[in-house]
């Protein structure tokens, strides 16, 4: 099964400090590249996210993002109890010399220090950050795999039409082969002085020689062997697949170098055609 390297993924988790957010996007990139954006409670655990990601990711430019959100979550915020109590000391203190003073929850709540955030605690916080990130990674690896189907199957697609103009081409080999023995000995019957019949034979087999494309079409076969094994494979496959496409085009030169009839030069052009298509579908894969 092959992976795309483009895909998104996000996941929000809810924590005594409020709510932690994570995504993870990737786009196509020779190597592996992992940028971060973290918050400032989350800034030591850099390594090990990326750690992480490289754990379960080989190719793409991948973002790594990382939000808090404070004071959503219940119990975000707390009462400074020390405080209050030396607030309830001072007010008793002060009834006698003001019997008429009256202060409203409203009142008490701002004045400074009474509401606090509820200290982090960085262990948990980082262990909540960690799962929230390899659920997320769970999902993105999911949607790469999801549109890896896709790219197989356009890729398997292909892969068949070339299938089909090789056999078309052999089946053709043999006619063309007859054709040019017989305008080559038309041509040798022609000239002024007949040739030595072993040299006539000679000068066929040559000839045929340098139109042989049997070797072209067998290696050919082998790559397209070698394209669905791979395309079968759990592990990344995408700098193979595009070592494979190289000898697939190479082989397509050649049959379009040695192409002495129209049919055979039509062939070389439509297989190099679908290379390309194969190729960009490539450029996508991890």
């Amino acid at each position: 099964m092959i992976r795309s390297m483009t895909a998104f993924a996000s996941g929000e988790r809810s924590t005594p400090w409020g709510t932690l957010a994570c995504e993870v996007r990737a786009v196509n990139h020779r190597y592996l590249e992992v940028g971060t954006r973290l918050p400032d409670e989350l800034r030591a655990l850099e390594p090990l996210l990326r750690e992480r990601v490289s754990a379960r990711l080989s190719r793409g430019k991948v973002d790594l993002t990382v939000r808090l959100r404070n004071g959503e979550a219940t119990g975000s915020l707390e009462l400074n109890e020390r405080l209050l109590d030396q607030l309830s000391t001072l007010a008793t203190s002060l009834e006698a010399r003001f019997p008429r003073l009256n202060t409203g929850l409203a009142e008490l709540l701002q004045v400074p220090g009474v509401l606090q955030a509820r200290a982090v605690d960085p262990e948990a916080m980082q262990a909540a950050a960690l799962a929230l990130l390899d659920a997320v990674l769970d999902d993105f690896v999911a949607a790469r795999e999801r549109e890896g189907d896709k790219l197989s199957a356009a890729i398997s697609e292909r892969v068949d039409g070339i299938v089909r103009i090789a056999d078309e081409v052999r089946t053709l080999v043999p006619v063309i082969r007859e054709g040019q023995r017989t305008r080559l000995e038309t041509r040798l019957a022609d000239l002024p002085q007949p040739l030595d019949p072993g040299r006539l034979e000679q000068e066929l087999v040559l000839a045929l020689q340098k139109l042989d494309i049997d070797e072209e079409l067998d290696r050919l076969a082998s790559h397209i062997d070698e394209i669905r094994r791979v395309l079968d494979q759990r592990e990344p496959v995408g700098r193979r697949l595009d070592f494979l496409l190289q000898e697939f085009n190479r082989e397509a030169n050649t049959l379009g170098s040695k192409s002495v009839d129209r049919r055979t030069s039509q062939a070389a052009v439509e297989l190099k055609v679908l290379i390309d298509q194969i190729r960009e579908q490539v450029q996508n894969i991890e």
